[in-house]
């Protein structure tokens, strides 16, 4: 008994240890903002905190967070749902499946805002009218979401990201107050036009996404929709109002610029890429024109080449489009009437562009090809295709003529 009485107490205080030691790891684990944490509703300010676009790429939509600050204890955090993770499993495959996993974080306010005013980006503070019992209500659902079982979020670019994470836990506490009233009202640019605005500054990169857009870019938005920018929520909620029992006032109650921009601001409106695309689809199809046109070797040889670029990067280009509609969920990409410019068929006349006469089969493709570019250029026109892709048929189409024109020339002489 004696022994079993030693062995139980020894057992206890095991379990006792165990049990500080954890304790303790807990304590380590938790946020040092326990005033944030614990305060009364009555002691906490809400703000919305705005960076403005970044020098990279993956920064020029910008950013944004939700600033929670105790008055008594002068603690402040910053709330933000732009996290991802490099080392989740999968993670390239997922990202280039449209399947991107992001989660919220929290940090202290101070030293995440002078991070962004280190970058030289723009730093806007704008402090909410929310009652006590929205501002609680607000807190304690920031800090639900920041358990791991409710941390992570699937992310879309233009309807579930960082910024409408922000906007729809504004309008949760709310009661649905802020989506009807920026539903209200019409956006001001659609999602393609804000796309390409903000990623002029990487013009190939703007290419690239402009061209991978289809008609789901151009539907017009209301202001609900096209605050997935970080800039334009900030905006919209200079002229939202709050109506409850303690009557109407505006949303906002201040409004500061904690930090200048100190970069180069993006175009306050998307390049217009129609006559650039158009002569370089002039020029290309000129040059195609002339060498199709001489007899001489060199020119023959250079007309090969410069078509062989083109029906190549053609054909990829296509792929791409085609594997963002059939095997990944980015919406934003399917059923791209680009597809009528740009597809694989390009890669049956590889050799036909170096043969003196090509087949009736290379013939027939090439008159295909043709005419569903014209078909792009009419669906455009009339509206039927409903894709605003005018720049890109402008490009694609003074090309597909000219390699057509050649094939029947060399067929008729």
């Amino acid at each position: 008994m004696r022994r079993n009485a030693i062995e139980a107490s020894g057992l206890r205080r095991f379990r006792t240890l165990l049990t500080l030691l954890a304790l303790l790891l807990a304590g380590a684990a938790l946020p040092a903002w326990s005033g944030v944490r614990d305060a009364p509703g009555k002691d906490l300010q809400v703000a919305l905190i705005t960076y403005g676009p970044g020098a990279i790429y993956w920064e020029r939509f910008g950013h944004d967070a939700i600033e929670i600050r105790d008055t008594v204890s002068g603690e402040s955090v910053n709330f933000n749902y732009g996290v991802f993770d490099f080392d989740q499993k999968d993670f390239l495959l997922n990202f280039a499946r449209g399947r991107m996993n992001y989660m919220m974080d929290a940090e202290r306010s101070a030293p995440e805002i002078g991070w962004y005013v280190e970058q030289h980006r723009s730093v806007r503070r704008q402090m909410l009218n929310l009652s006590a019992a929205q501002a609680a209500q607000l807190r304690d659902f920031l800090l639900w979401n920041l358990r791991p079982e409710n941390l992570h979020y699937r992310y879309d670019y233009y309807t579930s990201n960082c910024t409408t994470k922000v906007r729809d836990a504004f309008d949760r506490v709310l009661g649905g107050q802020l989506e009807k009233q920026l539903a209200a009202r019409t956006g001001g640019q659609t999602y393609r036009q804000q796309t390409d605005r903000l990623m002029a500054a990487q013009p190939w990169l703007m290419l690239l996404l402009d061209l991978g857009l289809s008609h789901y870019a151009d539907r017009p938005l209301n202001a609900w929709q096209e605050s997935f920018l970080p800039v334009v929520l900030a905006d919209q909620l200079t002229h939202a109002r709050i109506r409850d029992a303690a009557g109407d006032r505006p949303l906002i109650a201040s409004d500061t610029m904690l930090a200048p921009n100190g970069l180069t601001p993006p175009p306050a409106t998307a390049p217009d890429l129609r006559l650039p695309l158009l002569a370089a689809g002039a020029a290309l199809g000129l040059a195609l024109l002339l060498l199709g046109r001489s007899k001489r070797r060199a020119a023959r040889i250079g007309f090969g080449v410069l078509a062989t670029l083109w029906l190549l990067l053609a054909g990829l280009a296509g792929l791409f489009m085609l594997a963002l509609w059939t095997l990944t969920t980015h919406v934003a990409g399917w059923a791209n009437a680009n597809l009528l410019l740009f597809n694989p068929l390009a890669w049956g006349l590889f050799a036909a562009v170096w043969r003196t006469r090509a087949s009736r089969r290379a013939h027939l493709l090439a008159w295909i090809i043709a005419a569903l570019a014209a078909l792009a250029l009419l669906g455009n026109l009339t509206g039927l295709l409903m894709q605003r892709n005018l720049p890109w048929i402008l490009l694609a189409l003074p090309v597909w003529a000219a390699i057509l024109h050649t094939l029947r020339r060399r067929n008729a002489a």
